[in-house]
């Protein structure tokens, strides 16, 4: 249902409403003198109910709303609202003014004043109505804002992935398939996960943890058979993640940013990868070293730590400690994800 109708169906239910209050209230009053009121026939009658309930709703609906409802402009709004009902009291007395019977003198200011009482309380009720309806459309432009900017981000961690990963990778099994066609085929499955799960798997907000720690283990495994010294990676997982879910991809740019820069690949724990998985909250930690004498910039892929960031506060708000240090050779981040 799109925002028009919605608001088209409020407005149609606002009046039916005041229309069957208005039936009911002259229900209540049959057994009374409604000549009292000056007011003889069905014509006036609906004139003096709707004349200024109309009036009064749509100047302050479409007129003061838009112009006048400002923080520093409310003592302007307020002059312009008592502007406005009087108005709307005065042109409602001249709808009626045709008609005989309409009271004179004393009771024309009486019914002025009622007529702009009138306009000025559902003046009020359009004002409530504007800025719900206000509110409600910011809440879907803001929804689809976040959804455009999730999926922007979404589509640069896939299209940033280090395309000579895939590459070197692809000539790496290769080779092996000569070698040892079984484990060949072992990391050949591997790859095709990444690439199912790049693809398919991460068209959603949020996915479970386990295929999450499944995807960093296929790529850290791929990442192993390029070098000979497959110790100078170590990936550890404490706890289980259960039914959990996670935004799928968070990890990974901090991961392949660290085999991108990682210097000494033949040191024991060149890189080292740890998720601590807690009842509240998951802390994730990826450290490599780093040449001192030659440093190098670490961007993630061209991604950048300000990108990463805004997905982190779109994603999880209030809930994410990022802290990314660069000293002594080694490079950190630390990551802790709170649950809601």
């Amino acid at each position: 249902m799109t925002k028009k109708v919605i608001v088209v169906l409020l407005h149609i239910g606002y009046w039916m409403m005041y229309f069957f209050l208005i039936l009911l209230f002259l229900a209540i009053i049959a057994k009374g003198n409604l000549r009292s009121a000056n007011l003889r026939g069905s014509a006036p009658m609906a004139i003096f109910c709707f004349a200024p309930a109309l009036l009064g709703f749509y100047s302050f609906y479409g007129l003061l709303f838009n112009r006048y409802l400002h923080p520093q402009r409310v003592g302007t709004l307020l002059l312009a609202g008592i502007v406005t009902v009087l108005c709307c009291g005065a042109i409602s007395l001249l709808l009626l003014w045709p008609y005989k019977g309409l009271a004179s003198g004393r009771q024309l200011v009486v019914m002025w004043l009622v007529t702009s009482g009138m306009a000025a309380i559902h003046g009020i009720i359009a004002f409530v109505l504007k800025g719900f309806i206000s509110w409600y459309g910011d809440i879907q432009l803001k929804e689809a804002l976040n959804k455009k900017n999730y999926e922007t981000s979404m589509a640069l961690i896939k299209a940033q992935i280090n395309p000579h990963f895939l590459f070197n990778t692809i000539n790496n099994i290769d080779v092996l398939i000569s070698k040892d066609a079984g484990k060949a085929s072992l990391y050949l499955n591997k790859l095709s996960g990444i690439m199912r799960f790049m693809l398919y798997e991460t068209r959603g907000e949020i996915i479970p943890l386990s295929r999450e720690m499944a995807y960093i283990d296929q790529y850290i495994e791929l990442q192993r058979i390029r070098s000979s010294h497959a110790g100078y990676v170590t990936y550890e997982v404490e706890g289980t993640p259960g039914n959990r879910m996670i935004a799928p991809m968070l990890f990974i740019s901090y991961i392949e940013n660290a085999f991108k820069h990682a210097e000494h690949k033949k040191a024991e724990n060149a890189i080292r990868i740890r998720l601590q998985i807690e009842d509240d909250r998951l802390v994730f930690s990826c450290r490599n070293l780093y040449s001192v004498e030659a440093p190098v910039k670490q961007e993630h892929n061209g991604l950048g730590n300000e990108l990463l960031q805004q997905r982190l506060e779109l994603l999880y708000p209030g809930r994410h400690e990022l802290d990314i240090t660069r000293e002594g050779g080694v490079y950190q981040v630390n990551l802790i994800l709170r649950d809601a």
